[in-house]
């Protein structure tokens, strides 16, 4: 059985993400100065962006993995969140934060915030995407960190995927209409 993949045109090379990432991290390790932290990332879309930024932060970590989903298998967002899993240790007291893919409605995003400010006090809770997509926002909901704005475009690799498929790819791509 073939599968028909999209072709793709690069967007950001492996190189352009991995600097990025480091300075993040450098921002991030300002900001913590130290003190112990529970990231979460959000699966499955995150997990390449979230081992890659974790390398570089410099304190007691511990790392907690959720998924959610919005998109299904569709190259649009369906509008509604599906927590698929979203147990969590006690973050009572703990600098959360929070590590996703893409911020493009917004309305994930929204939602794992709200569930964590509802559910915990915690010390401090920061949200990172790799990618902010904020001309599709739909949610009043900005990342305290992100990599790179995007505009309106269906965006693979790197985490992203199509169908399931394309997330092992170094560089972030996008769809030619």
């Amino acid at each position: 059985m073939t599968i028909e993949l999209p072709e793709l045109k690069v967007l950001f090379s492996e190189e352009a993400i991995q600097n990025r990432i480091k300075e993040l991290a450098d921002e991030m390790n300002e900001f913590y100065n130290g003190e112990e932290v529970c990231a979460i990332c959000v699966l499955k879309g995150a997990v390449m962006f979230a081992t890659d930024l974790v390398k570089h932060l410099n304190m007691p970590l511990k790392m907690e993995f959720i998924r959610l989903s919005s998109y299904g298998t569709g190259m649009v967002t369906s509008g509604k969140v599906n927590a698929v899993d979203i147990s969590l240790p006690d973050l009572n007291g703990k600098n959360v934060l929070i590590i996703e893919d893409i911020v493009d409605t917004g309305i994930t995003a929204k939602f794992l915030t709200d569930f964590i400010s509802g559910n915990f006090k915690t010390k401090s809770t920061k949200f990172c995407s790799l990618l902010d997509k904020k001309i599709t926002r739909q949610a009043d909901i900005e990342p305290d960190y992100y990599g790179f704005e995007v505009d309106n475009k269906f965006l693979v690799g790197y985490g992203l995927d199509y169908e399931g498929y394309q997330r092992n790819l170094r560089y972030v791509g996008y769809v030619e209409k």
